[in-house]
Order: C-alpha cells, then sequence, then structure tokens
C-alpha cells in the first residue's frame, strides 16, 4: 500500500498543463464581460439623459441640439427646488440622529454585558424582516395622536426608527474591533470614560460612522412611503413623492421625469464618489466580529 501510494504523485506535482496565472490570461477575456456589463448598466443612464436634454417631440437617439427646459420645469413649475430642499433637511437630520443613537447604542452591546443582551441583539435582527409598509398604520396613529403629522419632524423620526437596528449592529462590532487596552490606557492616564471614548475610540469610528451616516441618508433620501403617508401639503413633499406626481393615469411627461430622476439621482451619485473608500472600509469593518 505505501510502495503504490508513493508511485503516484501528488496532483499539484504532477506533470501536465500548467494552470495558467491571472496574468497569463488573454485580456480579452477580461474586457469582453466587463464591457458587456459596461454597456447594460450605462444604458438606462443615457436614456434617460437622451429624454432630459432632448426637445420636446424629438425622437433623435442623440440629445442635439440640447435643451434645458425639462430641468427648468420641474425645478419651477413643478416645484422641485422645495421638494429637494425638504429632502436635503430630512436626510441630513435622519443621518445626525441615526448616527448619534447608534453610536451610543452600538457602545453599549459592545462593552457591556447585561441579561437580556442576547434577546435584544436577536430582536434588532428580527425586525429586519420587518417591512416598512407594516409600520405605516401604527405609526400613523401615533403621529396623529402627537399632532406631527404634516410635519417633516414625522417622516424623520419614522426614517431614523427605520434605520437604527442595522445601524446599532453595524456600529456595535466596528467597536469590537477596537481594542479594550486602549480605552483602560487612557483611564490610567485619569481619564474618564466619556473623554476615553472621545479621544481615543471615536476617532478610531470614523469609517464607520461615514458608513452609517452615509446609508441612512440614501435610504432616507430614496424613501416614498413615509413622506407619501404622514405628508399631506406639497411644500412639504420631498423627492421621491415630487417624482410620483409628475406620473398620471392618462399621460407621463417623460422629459420631466427624467429630468426629477436626474436631480434626484445626481446628489447621491456625488456623495457616494467622495465617500467610497471610507463607506467600503466601513461596511467590511463593521460586518466582521474582532
Amino acid at each position: 500500500m505505501t510502495k503504490r501510494a508513493s508511485r503516484v504523485a501528488p496532483a499539484a506535482a504532477r506533470p501536465g498543463k500548467k494552470r495558467p496565472a491571472w496574468d497569463e490570461v488573454p485580456r480579452w477575456q477580461i474586457y469582453l464581460p466587463l464591457g458587456i456589463y459596461l454597456v447594460f448598466t450605462l444604458i438606462p443612464f443615457y436614456w434617460i439623459l437622451l429624454f432630459a436634454l432632448r426637445p420636446t417631440g424629438s425622437t433623435s437617439l442623440v440629445p442635439w441640439p440640447m435643451t434645458t427646459e425639462h430641468f427648468e420645469k420641474v425645478w419651477t413649475d413643478r416645484g422641485f427646488g422645495t421638494y429637494f430642499t425638504n429632502s436635503v433637511y430630512v436626510g441630513l437630520a435622519t443621518l445626525v440622529m441615526t448616527t448619534l443613537v447608534a453610536l451610543a447604542g452600538g457602545y453599549a452591546l459592545a462593552r457591556f454585558d447585561f441579561r437580556i443582551k442576547r434577546g435584544f441583539m436577536l430582536a434588532l435582527l428580527c425586525s429586519q424582516f420587518v417591512p416598512g409598509a407594516l409600520l405605516l398604520v401604527p405609526l400613523f396613529e401615533i403621529f396623529a395622536g402627537l399632532q406631527m403629522i404634516n410635519s417633516l419632524g414625522s417622516v424623520i423620526i419614522a426614517e431614523t426608527v427605520f434605520q437604527l437596528p442595522l445601524s446599532i449592529i453595524l456600529i456595535s462590532n466596528f467597536i469590537k474591533n477596537v481594542p479594550y487596552s486602549l480605552e483602560e490606557a487612557a483611564w490610567v492616564d485619569g481619564c474618564g470614560r466619556f473623554r476615553a471614548f472621545r479621544i481615543v475610540v471615536l476617532p478610531l469610528l470614523r469609517p464607520g460612522l461615514i458608513a452609517v451616516g452615509s446609508f441612512a441618508f440614501v435610504h432616507s433620501w430614496n424613501h416614498f412611503l413615509f413622506a407619501l403617508m404622514f405628508l399631506n401639503n406639497q411644500s412639504k413633499q420631498t423627492i421621491p413623492v415630487g417624482l410620483n406626481s409628475l406620473m398620471s393615469a392618462d399621460s407621463v411627461d417623460l422629459g420631466a421625469l427624467a429630468a426629477g430622476g436626474i436631480v434626484a439621482a445626481v446628489p447621491v451619485v456625488i456623495v457616494f464618489a467622495f465617500i467610497q473608500k471610507w463607506l467600503i472600509t466601513g461596511f467590511s469593518a463593521g460586518a466582521v466580529k474582532g
């Protein structure tokens, strides 16, 4: 049995055709699939730009001559200037509230042990399976009792509550990756718990905070249901509801709808372009337990 086994060379050592290394793969086998994927990804964006920039009634596949009439129409006549301001206000307020509450809750879960800790974590995870539509009726009753219907505050609170479970879990996992000995060293030097957290731990949480804050901002920017249900006055509406108002049962203004879609998408694209590095680092670090 030993002799027979010795005669058989290991799979890695057998002579034969070598497996091509990554650098030896022909470039077209890499660029061709990527090019096809890129084309299918960019076609919808080009189609939106085409309808937004070409004149009304034109059927040309090239937006020439270009016009800004659709952008002027949605920004002034359809009130997208107001919608944009409201969306920025809701997004920034949701970002700040979600980050602060998630930071406090995540620190408590990462650094303290208490009896209901496992049950609380399980409740946070299970809450992610609850669709937002199921929260509309109870939240509407609560806000009606507090006289907060048709107030941007109701949308901000609803968005914050909806974002907190995932945000707390991410921040908690990110804090666990910060060595506890760093805080202990700060305590020995005379710092209190809050000061040690602010000086030692908080600077190390920047990628995680950017990830959580940007996720909360983008979700509140794009969310449609809460703004539709809790805001009745047109002057309080946000961009997703404004886009929905451009479509009617009889007709759809494709040029205005495309221009409104670009107005809604450009801020998010710009934000992601600037925070992409921190966003990837934050989500990857917060997704694993240290």
